[in-house]
Formats: C-alpha cells, sequence, structure tokens
C-alpha cells in the first residue's frame, strides 16, 4: 500500500472512531463475493483488513452468505473451511427456504429499523455494487472493496459527512453554553465588587487601594532608544559661549607667546668689525645699528 493512501486511510478511520465512536477490535462485515474475489486473487483478506483499517479485525459473515457459498457452483470447500474460522453473524434468516440476497440480508444487520445510523459501528467489505450504493445512504459505515487485485476503502460518504457536521456543530453549541452553569445567578460587575471592598474595608480600617484602570492609547518611544537633537543652539547661547571663549585664551596663544619670551630673553651676542674702518658701527644689544 503506498504511503499516500495508507495516510489518507489513517485519517478517514481517524474520523469514524471521533465522530462515529469506532474502536478496535474492528468489526468486518465480509460477504461471499469479496471472499470469492480474494481467494481468485490470492489475497490475505484478513491481512490487508488489518493494514487499512491500522488495527485488529473481528471478521464476521452472516448466515445467508455462508449459505450462498454452500450453494455456488463450482463447490469451494477452501474457501467454505476459511469462512467457518469467521465469527457468524446471525440474521434470524436461517429459517427460510432460500437465503435472501446480500443486499437485503446486509440491510437487515447493519441497519435494522431503517433509521440510517450504523447502530453496531460495521465495517462492511463487499464486492456488490448495490450493496455499497445502498450502504452510502447510512450515515457512518466504512466501505472496503476489490478491484483489480487491490483492496481499497472508499471515502466517507455525504450521509456521514453531514451527520458529522450536525455533530460538530451541537458540540459548538453545548461548549458555548456549558461555560457558565446554569445555577450561578447573574454575573456581578466588577465596579460593583469594588466598591463594596471599599465600603467593607473603610469600615474595618484596613482597606486596600484599589487598582485603577490604565487607559489606553498610543505608547510614546523609548527614552533610551531615542537619539539626541542636533539643532543649533539659540542666539543667546551662542553669544554667551563665544564670550567665553574669547576670555579664555586659546592653547595655541599661550604656546606662542611662551615662545616669544623665551626667544627675547637670550642675549645676543655683538659682531665685531675688522680695525681700521671709520665708519664701523656700534651694534647694540637690541641688533639696531647707530652711526658713529
Amino acid at each position: 500500500m503506498k504511503l499516500k493512501r495508507a495516510k489518507a486511510y489513517k485519517k478517514l478511520l481517524h474520523q469514524y472512531e471521533l465522530n462515529f465512536g469506532f474502536r478496535e477490535p474492528y468489526q468486518v462485515l465480509v460477504d461471499w463475493q469479496i471472499l470469492q474475489d480474494a481467494y481468485n486473487f490470492k489475497i490475505d483478506l484478513i491481512a490487508r483488513l488489518e493494514k487499512i483499517l491500522g488495527g485488529q479485525v473481528k471478521p464476521m459473515i452472516t448466515t445467508c452468505d455462508m449459505r450462498h457459498l454452500y450453494a455456488a457452483k463450482p463447490k469451494n470447500e477452501t474457501l467454505i473451511l476459511q469462512a467457518k474460522e469467521y465469527e457468524r453473524r446471525r440474521c434470524n434468516h436461517q429459517d427460510l427456504d432460500e437465503p435472501l440476497s446480500t443486499l437485503e440480508c446486509l440491510s437487515s444487520v447493519v441497519d435494522p429499523k431503517d433509521s440510517k445510523t450504523n447502530k453496531h459501528r460495521y465495517v462492511v467489505a463487499s464486492n456488490d455494487i448495490s450493496v455499497r450504493a445502498h450502504m452510502r445512504s447510512v450515515a457512518g459505515v466504512p466501505l472496503i472493496y476489490i478491484t483489480k487485485s487491490v483492496v481499497l476503502m472508499e471515502p466517507m460518504a455525504n450521509a456521514s459527512e453531514e451527520q458529522r457536521e450536525r455533530e460538530e456543530k451541537s458540540k459548538f453549541k453545548q461548549g458555548l453554553k456549558g461555560q457558565r452553569k446554569p445555577d450561578a445567578g447573574p454575573k456581578r460587575k466588577r465596579n460593583d465588587e469594588e466598591e463594596g471592598q471599599s465600603i467593607a474595608g473603610g469600615a474595618t480600617g484596613d482597606a486596600r487601594p484599589s487598582k485603577q484602570k490604565r487607559e489606553k492609547g498610543p505608547k510614546g518611544p523609548n527614552p533610551l532608544s531615542v537619539r539626541k537633537s542636533t539643532k543649533e543652539k539659540s542666539a543667546p547661547e551662542a553669544s554667551a559661549s563665544k564670550k567665553a571663549n574669547d576670555a579664555q585664551p586659546s592653547t595655541a596663544d599661550a604656546t606662542n607667546t611662551h615662545d616669544a619670551e623665551a626667544s627675547g630673553a637670550r642675549k645676543r651676542k655683538r659682531k665685531h668689525k675688522p680695525k681700521g674702518d671709520d665708519t664701523s658701527a656700534a651694534i647694540e644689544d637690541d641688533g639696531e645699528v647707530t652711526a658713529p
């Protein structure tokens, strides 16, 4: 069996379990035609049914279908011995001279009162087209058949789908109604409870402050994550900062004045001209040249 088909069968059977109460071991009603086809295709029917349903099965056969196996031509003794191992589902038709058809017999077993419900939770395995067509009108009947040596299960019929939807809606309504007990009385308002508590607390002297509800509204940004504004300073602040900067000498000016004082403190050496020059000039300490 392919993986995709196995997943679909598992999901389908889970819906039958939730909505119609199916459980292991699954009661599988087989008819004589599907037994004959399984024998011809050399299929182990019980093993295939367990694989499809994903659990243990309890194969069952009616008295009418057993009589059909005995009356079949040619008579298959191997198939009759195999069918005898299954549980016999008494259909109360054994007193009749001729067995009923598979459709009439299985319909009386699955839906005896014609209520269109599968009360005993049978899984019907049949290769009779008329049987499967009738069982689709009964809610909650999984149908299994054989085609081309492959055992398949039909999807959920419309009647089963409709009943499943009705049950889900009823459960939903019951859940909504069951949230509050009918004897609980009318619900008190929170404001009335708080006022009663404050009055009782004022009388005893140990009233607790009632919590005020915070008004809902747009929240501001986180101040730690907001970037500081880079706007220019106003005119008065700019002038005050400029005056403060002018009053304090800059580091560059201080270094220049310090260098000038250091150079002026140095003594300059006099330069002596050679002798015999009448127009010699005297060099003063400050470096200026004067006439004799």
